[in-house]
């Protein structure tokens, strides 16, 4: 670091107090936490959620904000991992007014803000819509930016995605295009494509023209078998890699 390079301020740990709760499918769940002394994060950053047990025991996990950065609160989405040491609690059994400690914001490539510009990419597989909507809330706090985004949502089944209300509604609309698949149940009357994301599904969900595909910020997230054939397939399609932010999680919760 040169003498003249600021300095980050430190990354601590915050007491988040939970200030409401809403179901978003069988098994997700979004808390709303009001975190004193928060310093603010931008569209694609995570935190570290940390739970204490009354012996002592501690737990944690990291979990993508899914709330803009205009936001009041830091809200983050979380699926239910049977088997994991956090999650359950918190999609569960977490209501108004309890707390525990989150680490953050945390994360750098995988981030993006709209004095950055456009269009966007997204492409999230499940719960990997989470910082993707993030992205997509902080688009919408800013309609003037006219940033035009295309995004791809795979989802197991009808009842496993999350936000489909918010995103068939979210604004500005004029320059937003979402498209969705159904890899295992579609919901009843669906039309669209039912099968994982392929080459033709790409092309036809992403910018149109060769010209607008080179200007795309693209950011990809989900499980890492999804993540790892949609960056391959993007890339054989002839985007850019440096152009490409990919993020993907485990089953451990």
């Amino acid at each position: 670091m040169t003498p003249d390079a600021p300095r980050r301020a430190p990354i601590r740990w915050h007491v988040a107090t939970v200030r409401d709760a809403r179901a978003e499918s069988p098994t997700a769940r979004t808390l709303v936490l009001d975190v004193p002394e928060w310093p603010g994060h931008r569209a694609g950053h995570h935190v570290d959620v940390r739970l204490t047990a009354e012996d002592g025991y501690q737990a944690s996990r990291s979990y993508s904000i899914a709330s803009a950065p205009e936001h009041d609160a830091v809200e983050l989405t979380i699926e239910r991992f049977e088997d994991g040491e956090v999650s359950p609690y918190l999609v569960d059994e977490a209501i108004a007014g309890d707390q525990f400690e989150v680490r953050g914001p945390i994360g750098g490539p995988f981030t993006w803000s709209v004095d950055e510009g456009g269009p966007l990419y997204l492409i999230g597989g499940g719960s990997g819509m989470v910082p993707l909507m993030a992205m997509l809330r902080h688009r919408a706090a800013h309609p003037d930016a006219h940033i035009t985004a295309y995004v791809l949502v795979s989802n197991r089944s009808a009842t496993a995605g999350i936000y489909t209300t918010e995103l068939e509604t979210l604004t500005p609309r004029e320059q937003l295009h979402v498209a969705w698949t159904y890899t295992r149940q579609a919901p009843d009357g669906w039309r669209g494509w039912t099968r994982r994301v392929d080459d033709a599904m790409l092309r036809a969900a992403g910018p149109p023209d060769d010209a607008v595909k080179a200007a795309a910020r693209v950011f990809v997230c989900g499980p890492p078998p999804f993540v790892g054939t949609v960056t391959l397939l993007l890339v054989d399609h002839g985007y850019d890699p440096g152009a490409i932010h990919a993020e993907d999680f485990d089953t451990t919760g």
